[in-house]
């Protein structure tokens, strides 16, 4: 199931974020816990966790993210929908794609 685009107003979902490459790297581990209605929601707690790593935070704002295994792209994060049980892949970008 892919992610939807307009969020249940207020409705919060616990998943997986999984960190891959270098964002893995900075963050120190591989996958953490969200819950969080959008996209968005689910980044600002994850930059607030880890507001020590200031790379990492850096780093979220050039990532690409998957969520439920649908490319988000261009879209406003306020505007995915998180999924009960879902999974946000961040994406760091790499080069010689």
């Amino acid at each position: 199931m892919g992610a939807t685009t307009e969020p249940a107003s207020g409705a919060r979902a616990r998943g997986t974020i999984r960190y891959w490459a270098a964002a893995k790297s900075e963050a120190g581990l591989a996958e953490e816990p969200y819950e969080a209605a959008t996209l968005a929601e689910a980044l600002a707690a994850a930059k607030e966790r880890h507001a020590d790593r200031p790379k990492l935070v850096r780093l979220l704002g050039h990532c690409s993210y998957l969520v439920d295994g649908a490319q988000v792209g261009g879209r406003d994060h306020a505007t995915v929908a998180l999924t009960e049980g879902g999974t946000v892949e961040v994406l760091p970008p790499f080069a010689g794609g």
